[in-house]
């Protein structure tokens, strides 16, 4: 990939440019924790956006896509923003920085990518990630990590029209090698953890599937969860969100709420306890207590949130019989993914079966993509 960009970028501009790196990410268990002021415990993996660049003196940005083989001028000037939509994310990073008052100027660019489109890996996080980094390594601007990935998420909501959470960006920018990293949404704290499933395999399986259902549901889901917490407030002022709450202080307030919105609160509360037990089998080297606690957190998806589907309920089962430690719906639901923490001599086995029989029964193969934790946004060599 590296070459093909550099050759690119020698044809349309001549010369050669810096190279930057970011990460898409995965998300071993924490979902729908966010909004709910709880944790997440995402990694940066081995698939991500390359990037080429350089800067030419000029208030233009010259951007070349690779992977849509497409080129887009644009100024710097919020009146300049692109038609593109690729193109408006490395607009927006360079807005977001100039917002906060830093000063850059236009730069020539190829880049290419290979996280996988709508496996809920985040290739638009790797993206802003990568601009982000690059623009504060290459104008010189000092800019903390944390706000690099603000810059990110803010880059979503005002130019993309995503309203995002900040574990995508925040997993691209922190990633490291070898360490998952929990994240407290509340706080903003996080500590790395060793991930080395020294004869295990983390594998998605990938539905291929994208239910309309998403963006009305999570919604819905958001509000429940923010009515059962504030019936849980009226007895404990000090509750802010459902992670500040016990299952005892939600069962006080069962008879005042709907059952959809109690089971709602109890799929967090649960998760949030879900990812802080994860984390200390983890310091214990214990993958199959980490891998009964992706099983739980399928469940709960399923069943109590009811964000899963037929398609990612069938590929859980799958892995429940082919032995597979932990499986799990990752990301939002409706659709996309499972990830899977699998033992190697089942691996074979577990993605033969997972193929055939999801086609026999849906039609269609699930792609398969294998993931190993590895380092966020940087600088090649």
């Amino acid at each position: 990939m590296k070459a093909k960009i550099a050759e690119k970028f020698k044809t349309l501009f001549g010369g050669e440019g810096d190279f930057f790196a970011s990460a898409g990410r995965i998300n071993l268990i924490g979902e729908h924790t966010d909004y709910n002021g709880g944790f997440v415990f995402p990694g940066a993996v081995d698939k991500g956006i390359i990037a080429e660049i350089k800067p030419n003196g000029t208030e233009k940005v010259c951007a070349f896509s690779l992977d849509m083989d497409e080129y887009v001028e644009f100024g710097l000037k919020e009146e300049d923003i692109p038609a593109q939509s690729w193109a408006r994310y490395i607009f927006g990073v360079c807005r977001e920085i100039e917002k906060r008052g830093w000063k850059i100027t236009g730069f020539n660019t190829v880049f290419a990518g290979d996280v996988p489109l709508g496996a809920g890996m985040s290739s638009s996080a790797a993206l802003e990630s990568t601009f982000a980094f690059a623009l504060n390594y290459l104008f010189d601007l000092n800019i903390e990590k944390f706000e690099l990935a603000l810059i990110g998420q803010a880059t979503e909501h005002n130019y993309c029209g995503v309203k995002c959470g900040i574990m995508d960006q925040f997993a691209s920018v922190f990633g490291k090698a070898g360490n998952l990293m929990r994240l407290d949404c509340k706080t903003l704290e996080y500590k790395y953890y060793p991930f080395h499933p020294d004869g295990y395999r983390l594998v998605l399986v990938d539905s291929v599937v994208k239910h309309e259902l998403a963006s009305s549901a999570y919604n819905k889901r958001r509000e429940s969860c923010e009515r059962a917490a504030a019936a849980i407030r009226k007895n404990h002022p000090e509750v802010e969100f459902l992670r500040d709450a016990s299952m005892e202080w939600l069962m006080e307030v069962r008879a005042d709420i709907t059952e959809e919105d109690y089971m709602r609160a109890e799929y967090v509360i649960d998760e949030v306890q879900r990812v802080l037990d994860v984390c200390d089998a983890l310091e214990r080297d214990d993958y199959e207590t980490v891998g009964e606690k992706m099983y739980e957190t399928h469940y709960g998806m399923s069943k109590l949130y009811e964000v899963s589907c037929d398609e990612l309920d069938f590929l859980n089962d799958i892995a429940r019989e082919c032995g597979v430690t932990g499986s799990r719906v990752m990301g939002g639901g409706f659709g996309g993914c499972t990830i899977n923490l699998v033992k190697n001599e089942l691996y074979d086995k577990f993605i033969e079966k997972a193929i055939s029989s999801f086609k026999e029964k849906f039609g269609h193969e699930p792609k398969v993509y294998d993931v190993v934790i590895s380092d966020g946004a940087r600088k090649l060599q």
